[in-house]
């Protein structure tokens, strides 16, 4: 017969708390039968007993440390992320066995394996002939957009990208899986046609500083289209951002803040700028109480500066324009921008990486007992400021 529910609102705290105490001495003693079970069950088959193994560190996985996430976080990503499992296809094999044999069901075997073979498909399409006189042909499917598949894309892309495999050796796989195709042609797939991956790029951007506490920049040199431009980092412990540009210039670098967007602003960020920067005040006033002070692109924004007087003033109100398309957006305004004190990267709110914020304090000559203590102080505090 079934025990009759309890009406828990009708118990008191103290109830409560014993009848939880009461389940969790139910639930461990049902553990440990469970427990022995199972060990009986493997003595019984034969099995060998459970290791007692020690500790792996997977606990580490837990700590509500940031570092221990962050580390996490990078091995978790060199594995590859989490992948959706490919779909499992199943086929039932049969076998001749004597009359009056017994069924036990069936015994598992698991193959993995990859097909790579071409595929050619023919559309065609249908072409009709208006009473007027127009031609109209079936459109091809969303899909397709040249006489290469996404299949073919997705592996030159995945093999360049990922496994820097050259264009030369590319073309070689290409060529012995059975496909018809150039060099000319390889280039083709890895450089048309990509304006959606640049959207994608820039869309992670424009995300991520809307969130973002803090962001670390730096730059580097790099050879692109045989010449040497540099290539800047933006990222956090989320996100690791980059682009390369044939200048290091600070305008250089708000553009790149502004994750694709190309308009400019003149608003009070932009006007607090110039003011910072000693943009003379009628230069300041000229942009600031004129009628337009939206602009889409670069040619609007370069004809609008050719109509007013600058006085030379270009490279600064121009910085001072795209600041204001950023703040309009509602963009890094929260955001401390960590460098190592280079120029370029001295915009919105800016702070020194522990290394270069600590490396000042090294500089200084001290004389007197007391500013070797006040220094001293200033070093513990950068050290326990950044958790070292």
């Amino acid at each position: 017969m079934p025990t009759p529910l309890l009406d828990l609102d009708a118990l008191s705290l103290d109830d409560l708390k014993r009848l939880v105490a009461e389940l969790l001495v139910r639930v461990s003693a049902l553990e440990d039968e469970n427990r022995a079970l199972r060990e009986e069950n493997a003595r019984l088959k034969g099995l060998p007993k459970r290791p007692n193994l020690a500790p792996g560190g997977m606990d580490k996985a837990t700590d509500p440390d940031k570092r221990s996430k962050v580390k996490a976080a990078r091995r978790q990503k060199r594995k590859g992320g989490k992948r959706t499992p490919p779909a499992t296809e199943e086929r039932t094999l049969t076998v001749a066995v004597p009359v009056g044999s017994k069924r036990k069901g069936y015994e598992t075997y698991t193959v993995q394996d990859l097909a790579l073979t071409p595929r050619i498909i023919r559309y065609r399409r249908e072409r009709w002939l208006t009473p007027d006189g127009r031609p109209i042909v079936a459109p091809l499917p969303e899909e397709v957009s040249g006489h290469f598949g996404p299949g073919v894309v997705r592996f030159v892309l995945m093999q360049h990208v990922q496994g820097q495999v050259t264009t030369e050796r590319l073309l070689i796989q290409l060529l012995a899986l059975g496909l018809r195709i150039s060099k000319g042609q390889v280039i083709a797939l890895l450089n048309a046609d990509n304006a959606a991956f640049h959207a994608e790029k820039d869309a992670i951007l424009d995300a991520r500083l809307a969130t973002a506490l803090w962001v670390t920049v730096d730059d580097t040199g790099a050879r692109h289209a045989r010449a040497t431009q540099t290539t800047t980092h933006i990222g956090d412990e989320r996100f690791a951002w980059f682009a390369t540009r044939p200048s290091k210039s600070r305008l250089n670098f708000l553009e790149l803040l502004r994750a694709g967007r190309p308009d400019y602003v003149i608003n009070a960020a932009a006007e607090a700028y110039m003011i910072d920067h000693k943009v003379p005040e009628a230069v300041i006033a000229t942009l600031v109480e004129h009628e337009h002070r939206r602009f889409a692109d670069p040619p609007t924004w370069e004809a609008h500066l050719a109509s007013v007087d600058i006085g030379g003033q270009r490279r600064a109100v121009t910085e001072a324009a795209v600041i204001g398309a950023i703040t309009e957006r509602g963009l890094l305004s929260d955001t401390v921008i960590v460098s190592d004190d280079a120029g370029q990267f001295d915009v919105f709110t800016h702070a020194l990486c522990w290394v270069h914020a600590e490396r000042h304090l090294r500089r200084l000559i001290c004389v007197t007992d007391e500013q070797h203590r006040l220094v001293a102080v200033q070093h513990h505090l950068v050290w326990w400021g950044f958790g070292a």
